[in-house]
């Protein structure tokens, strides 16, 4: 039995403690910036933190093995610093998306301090022997789920976590669908919850690569709209996108100071570059029952709207 940290009350940390209380004996808590009554309801630990004072993260994490990372920038930063400090054997960052070497080796529009995050976390297993790993999973189901990720509590800090932000809105029956003149764009796609039970699972490994590459659903990006349009059943007003048309979106929703939609496009240009995919799949067999297929979990995801 271990003792495990969760930073941040997001939906998938959420996931990964319902997971740890059913499928393990492992004890847990959160650490969470603010008061969360519904947690502590279900009887979950919920302790507040300062990421601002390391003396107070540092106090938090005194005998724990585990930490998992909800939470990004300076607050993951903090974390980790922390956690090597107190001898912490484990770190999972917050980094639950495409695999790490399709990232952009200079200018990232899409870090939220991931890079340097990551940089700390090599600095501290050499220093410290903290190990960590991290979840590559493409992109989550839930970016296409009714009212958007932030009805679940999910993609705070991706800036396209409301409904239709990416690829296709189901309500709008519309699409955006980023091409290439030479080869077809693909995505792998994972449900959080599926997620947080390949994070859970792992927790037993004796030893972790230093990525996971969980075997999330590989799916040409027309074919997303296409088991939208099946879902919804009607054709949607598709707009096809090459790399020439997003960066002059870009540029005109930067000198238009359109955040939201720069943000939307630069993920959209992330997909075309390959962000969200991947070819190969960890060998782990880290669990028995089968991931969820995302036809199965669009159509349940909008069968009430």
């Amino acid at each position: 039995m271990i003792k495990i940290a969760l930073a941040g009350t997001s939906g998938l940390a959420q996931y990964i403690a319902h997971y740890i209380s059913t499928q393990t004996c492992h004890q847990f808590f959160f650490l969470s910036r603010n008061p969360n009554p519904g947690l502590t309801a279900k009887g979950w630990q919920v302790l507040p933190v300062d990421y601002g004072n390391l003396n107070d993260v540092r106090y938090k994490l005194v005998g724990v093995d585990t930490v998992i990372s909800t939470v990004s920038g300076q607050a993951q930063h903090s974390l980790i610093d922390a956690a090597a400090q107190v001898h912490v054997r484990r770190f999972v960052p917050s980094e639950f998306e495409g695999p790490l070497y399709q990232r952009p080796s200079t200018s990232d529009p899409l870090d939220r301090g991931q890079k340097h995050a990551l940089s700390l976390l090599v600095e501290k297993q050499e220093l410290y022997g903290m190990q960590f790993a991290v979840f590559s999973c493409g992109i989550f189901y839930e970016r296409f789920y009714p009212e958007g990720m932030a009805s679940l509590q999910l993609g705070a800090g991706t800036h396209i976590s409301g409904e239709g932000d990416y690829i296709v809105n189901l309500r709008q029956r519309t699409a955006i669908i980023p091409f290439s003149h030479s080869n077809e764009v693909y995505v792998r796609m994972t449900s959080a919850e599926d997620v947080a039970r390949y994070v859970v699972a792992a927790l037993d490994l004796p030893d972790w690569p230093r990525e996971f590459f969980l075997p999330a659903e590989r799916m040409k990006v027309g074919d997303i709209v296409t088991m939208a349009e099946l879902a919804c059943g009607v054709d949607f007003q598709r707009q096809y996108v090459d790399e020439n048309a997003l960066r002059n979106a870009i540029s005109y929703a930067v000198a238009t100071d359109n955040i939201s939609q720069q943000y939307r496009l630069h993920h959209l240009m992330a997909t075309l570059h390959d962000r969200y995919d991947y070819s190969w799949v960890s060998p782990h067999q880290l669990v028995n029952s089968p991931s969820k297929q995302f036809a199965e979990w669009l159509l349940a995801a909008w069968c009430t709207e």
